[in-house]
C-alpha cells in the first residue's frame, strides 16, 4: 500500500469513527491564506499534491482532487490517479462533485475555520438537495491522523520600521476607526495575515516565502486594537513598537474573545474570515457588517516610499538577474545545467546583494517539457537537465525589505525552432500591448486581460491562467484586490477598478504540453498618464521589472514598428539603469542583449 493509499483509508476510518460519510479538504489555514504554513498543509499530506490552489472531496468509496488550468499538468503527476478523480476548476467544484456523488443521508464534514461562511451555505444547499447533510466538526480529521504534524512556525516577530512602510501603525489604525465611523461599527475582525503586518507595520517568518506571523487581529473605534499572537513570537522590541493602545493577547483566546462582542456591531470581511468567525459572533448576539477588510485597498495603493522602495528592489533584483542570464548564456551551451542547479545560482546571485530576506516564492525553473506545466516546481525527482536546442524557462522573485520582486524570463538553448520563435513573438505582441495601454480611470484588469491574449487568439492559440496579479511590499508576492484576469479563469479581483499605485505583474505565456513553456513577465505600477486633450482621468503602466528579453526567441517580422519600439526603449531603459552596476564581460553581454532590434 502506497503512502497517499495509506493515509486515505486512515481518513476513511477516522471519518466512520466520527460518524461522518465524506469531507472535504481545502488548501488553507484559519486566515483563508494562499500560501500557508507547513502545519496548514493537509492537502499536500493527504494527496502529494503541491501546488498553491486546490482541494480535494473524500467520500466512503470515491474521492476527488480539484485544480485550475495552471495545475493539469502537476496535479496528474504528482496525485494518483487511482485513488483521485481529477476534476477541473472552474467546471466543476468540491460541493457540486460531492452534491453529485453524495447519497440521502450523508453526512459530509467541513472544518469551520477553514472554509468561508458563503462557502459552507452554498455547500450545505447543494448536499440538502439530494437529501445529504454537511456538518461542522469541532476537531479536523486529518490532524487526528497526521502523527508527525508539523507544530506552527513559533519565529518571532519583526517590526517594519517606517523608512520602507512609509506611514505610521497608528495613522493606520487611526484611518480604520475612521472607517469604522463611516460604517457605523464598534470593531472590525482582522483574519488576513498579510492586512494585520501591513497594519501594524511588522513582519514575520511562519509562512515559507512570505514575511507574515501567524495572528488574529481587532480593530476598536477609537483606534486600539488587540492582537491575538503567541506571546513566544513577541520581543520587547516589538511591544515597544505596537505600543500601548495595541493588547497581545494569546492566540488562543481569539475565539473566546468573539463571544464578548454581544450587542454590539462588528465588522467582518466575507471574502477573508471563516465561517466558525460568523457562527461565533453570531451566538454572542453581535450585529454583523458585511464589508471589505479595510486594509485590503489602502494595502495595495503603494505610498510614494513604498513606490521608491519598490523601485530600488526591482533595480538591484534586476542587476541580480541580468548577472545569471550573463551567466546562463555561457554555461547554457555547454551541458551539464539542471533545474536545480540553475535555480540555486540565480538564488546566489540574488544573495550576493546581502540584502535578500528570503525569496518570494518558490522558483519555477523548468527546462523542455516542464515548461509547460505553469506553477511547475522542481524537486531532485523531477529536475531535468537542460538540453540544447530546448527551451528554458525561470520565474522568480526576492523578498527585500523595501520591496517584493517576480519576474519571468524565457530563454532559447541553442536554436529554436520557427514554431518557438512564433509562439514567444505572439506572448511578447500581447505582453507589448498591455504595457502600453492607456485607460480610464475606473477600467478593471479584466476589461484589460483579452489585450495580452489577442495575438495568441488569432493563431487558435491560449493559456490558462490569468494575465496578471498585485503584489505587496515586502509583503506577499500574490496581493488582491486588484487582478488582470477574464471572468472563467475562477481568479477573483478581475472586477477590482485599477488605481494609480497599484502594482501588477504583465505575464501572458503560452505552453505547449510535453514540450515546453512560455511565459514573459514583469511587475508594473499603475501611474497617471497625461494624455493631450483628454476628457477624463487617465491611467498607464510603467515597468519595474528591468532585465533584458531574449532576442533570440523574437521574430522581428512579425513585431510592428511601434512594438519594435516598445522593446528598444525597454532595454535602453534597461542598459541605463543596470549597466551601470555590472562591469566587464557582463557589461558587455548586456549591452549586445539590450542591442536595438
Amino acid at each position: 500500500m502506497s503512502t497517499i493509499e495509506a493515509r486515505l483509508a486512515a481518513l476513511r476510518d477516522q471519518l466512520a469513527a466520527d460518524r461522518l460519510t465524506g469531507f472535504v479538504v481545502p488548501l488553507t489555514d484559519e486566515h483563508m491564506s494562499e500560501y500557508v504554513g507547513s502545519y496548514a498543509q493537509r492537502l499536500a499530506w493527504l494527496t502529494g499534491f503541491e501546488g498553491s490552489a486546490g482541494s480535494a472531496a473524500v467520500l466512503g468509496q470515491k474521492a476527488a482532487i480539484f485544480t485550475d488550468g495552471r495545475y493539469t499538468l502537476q496535479v496528474r503527476e504528482q496525485v494518483p490517479g487511482d485513488l483521485f478523480d481529477y476534476q477541473d476548476v472552474p467546471r466543476t467544484s468540491a460541493m457540486q462533485w460531492l452534491a453529485d456523488h453524495a447519497a440521502a443521508g450523508d453526512r459530509i464534514g467541513h472544518d469551520p475555520w477553514l472554509h468561508t461562511r458563503s462557502w459552507a451555505e452554498t455547500a450545505a444547499k447543494h448536499l440538502a438537495a439530494k437529501g445529504a447533510e454537511l456538518v461542522a466538526i469541532a476537531a479536523n480529521p486529518i490532524d487526528a491522523i497526521w502523527r508527525d504534524r508539523p507544530a506552527p512556525s513559533a519565529a518571532r516577530l519583526e517590526v517594519h520600521p517606517d523608512e520602507f512602510a512609509g506611514r505610521g501603525a497608528e495613522d493606520k489604525r487611526q484611518g480604520v476607526a475612521r472607517w469604522l465611523a463611516e460604517h457605523r461599527a464598534d470593531a472590525v475582525v482582522i483574519t488576513a495575515l498579510d492586512s494585520i503586518a501591513w497594519l501594524l507595520n511588522v513582519r514575520g517568518r511562519d509562512v515559507s516565502r512570505t514575511p507574515v506571523a501567524l495572528a488574529f487581529a481587532i480593530v476598536h473605534a477609537d483606534a486600539s486594537a488587540d492582537l491575538y499572537i503567541a506571546a513566544e513570537k513577541l520581543s520587547a522590541e516589538v511591544i515597544a513598537h505596537l505600543g500601548a493602545d495595541v493588547r497581545c493577547c494569546p492566540r488562543e483566546d481569539f475565539a473566546a474573545a468573539l463571544a464578548s462582542f454581544g450587542g454590539r456591531r462588528v465588522a467582518v470581511d466575507p471574502a477573508a474570515a471563516v465561517a466558525a468567525i460568523f457562527t461565533a459572533l453570531t451566538d454572542a448576539g453581535a450585529t454583523i457588517i458585511e464589508a471589505r477588510d479595510p486594509c485590503v485597498l489602502a494595502k495595495a495603493v503603494k505610498n510614494p516610499v513604498e513606490i521608491a522602495g519598490t523601485v530600488a528592489a526591482h533595480r538591484r533584483d534586476g542587476a541580480a538577474l541580468t548577472r545569471f542570464l550573463h551567466w546562463f548564456a555561457g554555461e547554457a551551451p555547454k551541458g551539464g545545467l539542471t533545474e536545480m542547479s540553475a535555480s540555486a545560482k540565480l538564488q546566489q546571485f540574488r544573495e550576493a546583494s546581502n540584502m535578500l530576506e528570503d525569496l518570494s516564492f518558490d522558483t519555477i525553473s523548468a527546462a523542455g517539457p516542464n515548461g509547460a506545466s505553469p506553477h511547475y516546481r522542481v524537486s531532485e525527482a523531477s529536475s531535468l537537465p537542460i538540453s540544447q536546442d530546448s527551451i528554458y524557462l525561470v520565474d522568480s522573485g526576492g523578498q527585500y525589505r523595501d520591496g517584493t520582486t517576480d519576474v519571468t524570463r524565457t530563454m532559447a538553448v541553442g536554436t529554436p525552432t520557427a514554431e518557438m520563435r512564433d509562439r514567444f513573438t505572439r506572448v511578447l505582441k500581447g505582453h507589448i500591448a498591455l504595457a502600453r495601454q492607456i485607460f480610464p480611470a475606473g477600467t478593471r484588469g479584466g476589461q484589460l486581460d483579452a489585450l495580452a491574449r489577442q495575438h495568441l487568439w488569432m493563431a487558435g492559440l491560449d493559456y490558462a491562467h490569468g494575465t496578471g496579479h498585485g503584489v505587496g511590499s515586502y509583503l506577499s508576492v500574490h496581493e488582491g484586490p486588484q487582478r488582470i484576469a477574464a471572468a472563467w479563469s475562477n481568479q477573483p479581483g478581475g472586477d477590482e477598478p485599477l488605481v494609480a499605485g497599484m502594482i501588477l505583474s504583465n505575464e501572458p505565456g503560452y505552453y505547449k504540453a510535453g514540450e515546453y513553456g512560455i511565459r514573459i513577465e514583469n511587475l508594473v505600477i499603475v501611474e497617471a498618464r497625461e494624455v493631450p486633450g483628454a476628457e477624463r482621468e487617465m491611467l498607464g503602466f510603467r515597468e519595474l521589472t528591468l532585465a533584458p528579453i531574449d532576442r533570440n526567441l523574437i521574430d522581428v517580422a512579425l513585431l510592428s514598428a511601434e512594438e519594435r519600439g516598445w522593446v528598444d526603449a525597454y532595454h535602453a531603459r534597461v542598459l541605463a539603469e543596470i549597466g551601470p552596476g555590472l562591469e566587464g564581460e557582463a557589461l558587455a553581454w548586456l549591452e549586445a542583449a539590450a542591442a536595438p532590434l
